[in-house]
Protein backbone atom coordinates (compact mmCIF):
# COMPACT_ATOMS: atom_id res chain seq x y z
CA UNK A 1 0.00 0.00 0.00
CA UNK A 2 1.78 3.32 -1.31
CA UNK A 3 0.34 7.09 -1.72
CA UNK A 4 -0.82 6.49 -5.14
CA UNK A 5 -3.38 4.20 -3.20
CA UNK A 6 -4.88 6.95 -0.89
CA UNK A 7 -4.23 9.46 -3.99
CA UNK A 8 -6.56 7.32 -6.35
CA UNK A 9 -9.27 6.24 -3.26
CA UNK A 10 -9.71 10.12 -3.25
CA UNK A 11 -9.53 11.51 -6.76
CA UNK A 12 -12.36 8.12 -7.79
CA UNK A 13 -14.19 9.70 -4.06
CA UNK A 14 -13.85 5.83 -2.84
CA UNK A 15 -14.16 7.26 0.27
CA UNK A 16 -16.48 4.90 2.36
CA UNK A 17 -13.98 5.15 5.21
CA UNK A 18 -15.13 9.33 5.31
CA UNK A 19 -18.62 9.50 7.89
CA UNK A 20 -20.77 11.94 6.55
CA UNK A 21 -21.39 12.46 10.92
CA UNK A 22 -19.33 13.34 14.41
CA UNK A 23 -18.01 9.83 15.12
CA UNK A 24 -20.00 9.67 18.49
CA UNK A 25 -17.36 8.14 20.22
CA UNK A 26 -15.30 11.20 20.13
CA UNK A 27 -18.44 13.05 21.68
CA UNK A 28 -18.50 10.90 24.92
CA UNK A 29 -15.03 9.97 25.38
CA UNK A 30 -13.06 13.31 24.59
CA UNK A 31 -13.20 14.70 27.84
CA UNK A 32 -10.85 11.47 29.57
CA UNK A 33 -8.14 13.08 27.61
CA UNK A 34 -6.74 15.46 30.59
CA UNK A 35 -5.49 18.72 28.78
CA UNK A 36 -6.52 22.50 28.87
CA UNK A 37 -8.00 22.99 25.27
CA UNK A 38 -4.96 23.57 22.73
CA UNK A 39 -3.67 22.18 19.94
CA UNK A 40 -4.33 18.54 18.57
CA UNK A 41 -3.00 16.26 16.57
CA UNK A 42 -4.92 14.68 14.02
CA UNK A 43 -3.05 12.10 11.69
CA UNK A 44 -4.23 11.38 8.35
CA UNK A 45 -7.16 13.29 8.77
CA UNK A 46 -8.97 13.43 5.67
CA UNK A 47 -11.39 15.63 5.97
CA UNK A 48 -13.19 14.77 9.02
CA UNK A 49 -16.03 16.58 10.42
CA UNK A 50 -14.65 15.11 13.68
CA UNK A 51 -12.15 18.17 13.05
CA UNK A 52 -14.67 20.34 13.01
CA UNK A 53 -16.11 19.01 16.63
CA UNK A 54 -12.82 19.89 18.16
CA UNK A 55 -12.82 23.37 16.58
CA UNK A 56 -16.23 23.84 18.05
CA UNK A 57 -15.24 22.52 21.12
CA UNK A 58 -11.87 24.94 21.36
CA UNK A 59 -9.49 23.31 20.46
CA UNK A 60 -6.63 24.35 17.93
CA UNK A 61 -7.22 21.38 14.73
CA UNK A 62 -3.62 20.31 13.89
CA UNK A 63 -4.13 17.60 10.36
CA UNK A 64 -1.39 16.01 8.65
CA UNK A 65 -3.20 14.33 5.06
CA UNK A 66 -1.10 13.26 1.94
CA UNK A 67 -4.35 14.23 -0.23
CA UNK A 68 -4.48 17.60 -1.48
CA UNK A 69 -7.58 16.80 -2.67
CA UNK A 70 -9.01 16.31 0.47
CA UNK A 71 -7.13 19.55 2.19
CA UNK A 72 -9.08 21.75 0.10
CA UNK A 73 -12.19 20.34 0.32
CA UNK A 74 -12.25 20.09 3.79
CA UNK A 75 -11.44 24.42 3.84
CA UNK A 76 -13.82 24.56 0.65
CA UNK A 77 -16.79 22.96 2.46
CA UNK A 78 -16.05 25.37 5.23
CA UNK A 79 -15.84 28.14 3.66
CA UNK A 80 -12.78 28.94 4.42
CA UNK A 81 -9.41 30.16 2.61
CA UNK A 82 -6.68 29.33 4.03
CA UNK A 83 -3.40 31.09 3.83
CA UNK A 84 -0.90 28.61 2.26
CA UNK A 85 2.90 27.93 2.99
CA UNK A 86 5.27 24.89 1.65
CA UNK A 87 7.69 23.63 4.23
CA UNK A 88 10.14 21.53 2.09
CA UNK A 89 7.81 18.36 1.09
CA UNK A 90 5.29 19.45 3.29
CA UNK A 91 2.56 21.99 2.19
CA UNK A 92 0.66 23.99 5.42
CA UNK A 93 -2.51 25.08 4.82
CA UNK A 94 -4.13 27.27 7.71
CA UNK A 95 -7.42 28.95 8.15
CA UNK A 96 -9.49 29.54 11.57
CA UNK A 97 -8.96 27.16 14.09
CA UNK A 98 -7.32 24.35 11.38
CA UNK A 99 -3.99 24.18 10.54
CA UNK A 100 -3.51 20.90 7.64
CA UNK A 101 0.01 20.32 6.61
CA UNK A 102 -0.55 17.91 2.83
CA UNK A 103 2.08 15.48 2.05
CA UNK A 104 3.56 12.35 3.67
CA UNK A 105 2.83 12.37 7.54
CA UNK A 106 6.63 10.68 7.52
CA UNK A 107 7.99 13.92 6.80
CA UNK A 108 6.48 15.76 9.67
CA UNK A 109 9.57 16.93 12.07
CA UNK A 110 8.50 18.12 15.61
CA UNK A 111 10.10 21.26 15.12
CA UNK A 112 7.41 21.86 12.52
CA UNK A 113 4.50 21.78 14.76
CA UNK A 114 4.11 24.15 18.40
CA UNK A 115 3.66 21.79 20.88
CA UNK A 116 0.59 19.76 20.55
CA UNK A 117 -1.33 19.22 23.80
CA UNK A 118 -3.02 16.02 22.70
CA UNK A 119 -3.95 13.78 20.01
CA UNK A 120 -6.97 11.84 18.03
CA UNK A 121 -6.93 8.93 15.74
CA UNK A 122 -10.05 7.45 14.44
CA UNK A 123 -9.00 6.17 10.85
CA UNK A 124 -5.44 6.21 10.77
CA UNK A 125 -3.86 3.17 12.45
CA UNK A 126 -6.68 1.07 11.21
CA UNK A 127 -5.85 2.32 7.88
CA UNK A 128 -2.67 1.00 7.93
CA UNK A 129 -1.74 -2.61 7.26
CA UNK A 130 0.42 -4.72 9.55
CA UNK A 131 3.98 -3.92 8.20
CA UNK A 132 3.31 0.12 7.95
CA UNK A 133 1.87 0.30 11.66
CA UNK A 134 5.12 -0.26 13.53
CA UNK A 135 6.96 2.78 11.82
CA UNK A 136 3.61 4.97 11.93
CA UNK A 137 3.08 4.64 15.37
CA UNK A 138 6.71 5.64 16.46
CA UNK A 139 6.43 8.21 14.21
CA UNK A 140 3.56 9.43 15.96
CA UNK A 141 5.04 9.10 19.41
CA UNK A 142 7.92 10.87 17.96
CA UNK A 143 6.02 14.08 17.46
CA UNK A 144 4.90 14.62 21.47
CA UNK A 145 6.11 15.24 24.49
CA UNK A 146 6.34 12.60 27.37
CA UNK A 147 2.96 12.99 28.63
CA UNK A 148 0.86 13.85 26.20
CA UNK A 149 -2.33 12.18 25.89
CA UNK A 150 -4.79 10.90 23.30
CA UNK A 151 -8.29 9.39 22.17
CA UNK A 152 -7.84 6.18 19.44
CA UNK A 153 -10.79 4.44 18.06
CA UNK A 154 -10.02 0.99 16.28
CA UNK A 155 -12.00 -1.49 14.51
CA UNK A 156 -11.55 -5.51 16.05
CA UNK A 157 -13.03 -8.15 14.35
CA UNK A 158 -12.00 -11.92 12.25
CA UNK A 159 -8.94 -10.15 9.96
CA UNK A 160 -9.33 -13.28 7.75
CA UNK A 161 -12.90 -12.86 7.35
CA UNK A 162 -12.30 -9.47 5.40
CA UNK A 163 -9.48 -7.83 3.90
CA UNK A 164 -9.03 -4.07 4.99
CA UNK A 165 -8.15 -1.21 5.17
CA UNK A 166 -10.19 -0.58 7.55
CA UNK A 167 -7.85 -3.52 9.29
CA UNK A 168 -8.10 -4.83 12.69
CA UNK A 169 -6.74 -3.65 15.75
CA UNK A 170 -7.54 -5.42 19.03
CA UNK A 171 -6.49 -4.58 22.39
CA UNK A 172 -3.44 -7.12 22.77
CA UNK A 173 -2.41 -6.17 19.43
CA UNK A 174 -2.10 -2.26 20.29
CA UNK A 175 0.00 -2.98 23.40
CA UNK A 176 2.41 -5.16 21.60
CA UNK A 177 2.96 -2.09 19.18
CA UNK A 178 2.70 0.61 21.85
CA UNK A 179 4.89 -1.21 24.74
CA UNK A 180 7.90 1.68 25.21
CA UNK A 181 5.61 4.43 23.63
CA UNK A 182 2.26 4.88 24.99
CA UNK A 183 0.55 3.66 28.45
CA UNK A 184 -2.45 2.20 27.19
CA UNK A 185 -5.96 2.16 28.62
CA UNK A 186 -8.97 0.45 27.15
CA UNK A 187 -12.38 3.36 27.55
CA UNK A 188 -14.78 1.11 25.81
CA UNK A 189 -15.38 -1.70 23.57
CA UNK A 190 -18.87 -2.19 21.51
CA UNK A 191 -20.62 -4.43 19.30
CA UNK A 192 -21.18 -2.48 16.51
CA UNK A 193 -21.56 -5.19 13.68
CA UNK A 194 -25.83 -4.36 13.37
CA UNK A 195 -24.45 -0.75 12.07
CA UNK A 196 -22.17 -1.69 9.66
CA UNK A 197 -23.55 -3.33 6.51
CA UNK A 198 -20.44 -3.94 4.45
CA UNK A 199 -19.35 -6.29 7.25
CA UNK A 200 -22.45 -7.67 7.77
CA UNK A 201 -22.69 -8.63 3.80
CA UNK A 202 -19.37 -9.90 3.83
CA UNK A 203 -20.41 -12.33 6.40
CA UNK A 204 -18.26 -11.13 9.11
CA UNK A 205 -18.66 -12.65 12.41
CA UNK A 206 -18.21 -10.31 15.13
CA UNK A 207 -17.35 -6.75 15.04
CA UNK A 208 -16.28 -4.37 18.21
CA UNK A 209 -15.23 -0.52 18.56
CA UNK A 210 -12.90 0.04 20.80
CA UNK A 211 -12.19 3.21 22.22
CA UNK A 212 -8.58 3.76 24.05
CA UNK A 213 -6.78 6.36 26.13
CA UNK A 214 -3.32 6.43 25.12
CA UNK A 215 -0.46 8.45 27.53
CA UNK A 216 3.37 8.77 25.76
CA UNK A 217 5.63 7.56 27.89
Amino acid sequence: MDASFWHDKWENQLIGFHQDDINPFLKRHWSAIGHDRGRILVPLCGKSLDMVWLADHGETVVGCELSELAVTSFFRERGLSPEVETHSSLTCHRAGAYELWQGDMFQLQSQDLEPVSAFYDRAALIALPHEMRGAYWRKLASLMAPGTQGLLITLDYPQQQLSGPPFAIGESQLRQLSDGLFRVELLARVDVLAQNPRFLNKGVERLDELVFRLTRL
